[in-house]
């Protein structure tokens, strides 16, 4: 499993940010990446990985994929429920 030093958290930048910071990781030499995002970012962090498998390090397969649910506080102190992917590029 990819340490936290080869993991990309995707939020709320453009796309390509994500992309950059996953194609840098990889040509400094790490065979794995991880991209990590919660919510809303579900669907930019697939982007970021099929962006990054398909145009810029074409040899890179999805490894895994795991989906999980977690459990966030509020500002007020109430629990929220937010879905999580992390998919798990190879080189």
């Amino acid at each position: 499993m990819a340490g936290v030093e080869n993991t990309v958290f995707v939020g709320k930048k453009a796309t390509m940010n994500y992309v950059l910071a996953v194609v840098t990781q990889m040509n400094q030499g790490s065979n794995d990446v991880t991209i990590k995002a919660r919510g809303k970012a579900i669907s930019r962090a697939v982007d970021v990985a099929e962006i990054v498998k398909n145009k810029f390090v074409t040899e890179a397969k999805i490894d895994d994929i795991k989906i999980a649910t977690e459990e966030i506080s509020t500002e007020e102190g109430n629990l929220l429920k937010v879905s999580a992917i992390e998919i798990i590029l190879k080189k």
